[in-house]
């Protein structure tokens, strides 16, 4: 038995580099094919996935043009009388379906307006009410510290009575709505203080009407919506074109074009979304500027208190 066991172990280790051989030359070319098989599917999945990409759209169609805005850059200011023009647009074109729940009449006296004109102007609006002594709600014409209210009693209503489709409060959506700009573009927006993306692009969503779409394009479109490259959720959106040249009255002889009015409409949103901005720059101005002013002095302190130091 003693002699037994060093020879089966003398012939185990003699025959294992056989059998090792034999596994590799029969599985050899069933790995390899597996191998071969494997990458060959992923090639096919990355060109699947870089077809899908290509041929998904990605919206908007178009990029808004960049506008010129009085109220761009780090010395930006508003136009009282652009601003004015817009809240005409607003109240005989838009407020027919978007309200603005977030502004107060008493903020138009930043507009120009006086004491006597805000309170004229509340009291054209229906404003509900209460509840009075009998629990009941009323209407009553509104004051200066109403809100604008909104066309539809809710949402759902909205929706019903625009295609499916709840027209949206203006009170934020010049700061809510924007394309986003790709690289290095941002980069550049840090220095230049570039925040009109949202009055771009209800401008450009506003006067985009008029362009026709592809073969393509135009085929996959739904019935009941309306083709705009400049949409951003989609190649068409359920509001009509809303407005048309010469449908607002100009008494400043600003031409009455649906540029003009589009131009108007979204500095009056920019302004609704941040009444304040015009201060909140003035504001990062100084504090940037005693910012450097600071920085200057603390090395000039730094320098005469340890030049003597030996390091």
């Amino acid at each position: 038995m003693k002699k037994l066991l060093p020879a089966l172990l003398a012939a185990g280790l003699a025959f294992a580099p056989m059998g090792l051989a034999f596994a590799q030359d029969g599985q050899g070319p069933t790995e390899n094919t597996a191998a071969e098989e494997a990458a060959v599917g992923t090639d096919a999945s990355v060109e699947a996935a870089e077809e899908g990409h290509a041929a998904t759209p990605h919206y908007p169609i178009r990029h808004p043009e960049q506008m010129d805005w009085s109220f761009a850059g780090p010395f930006g200011h508003w136009d009282i009388a652009q601003l004015q023009r817009g809240l005409k647009v607003y109240k005989e074109v838009c407020a027919a379906c978007h309200g603005m729940r977030l502004v107060a009449f008493r903020n138009l006296d930043a507009l120009g307006y006086n004491e006597d004109q805000v309170k004229a102007f509340a009291a054209e609006y229906t404003v509900q009410d209460g509840p009075n002594g009998d629990g009941e709600m009323f209407d009553r014409p509104g004051i200066p510290s109403d809100y604008f209210p909104s066309p539809f009693p809710n949402s759902a209503a909205a929706a019903a009575a625009n295609n499916g489709a709840a027209p949206p409060d203006f009170s934020l959506l010049a700061k809510a709505r924007a394309v986003e700009r790709g690289f290095p573009t941002f980069v550049f927006d840090l220095f230049s203080q570039y925040q009109e993306a949202g009055p771009d692009y209800i401008h450009a969503l506003l006067t985009g009407y008029d362009e026709q779409p592809s073969p393509e394009v135009e085929a996959s479109l739904q019935p009941g919506t309306y083709y705009n490259p400049y949409f951003i959720s989609g190649p068409a959106l359920a509001m009509p074109p809303p407005i048309s040249d010469d449908q607002v009255e100009y008494a400043d002889g600003a031409p009455q074009t649906v540029d003009q009015y589009s131009r108007d409409v979204s500095a009056f949103m920019m302004w609704a979304a941040e009444p304040h901005l015009v201060e909140r720059k003035a504001t990062g101005f100084v504090v940037m500027l005693f910012l450097v002013v600071f920085a200057g002095l603390l090395f000039v302190v730094k320098r005469r208190v340890w030049a003597g130091t030996p390091h």
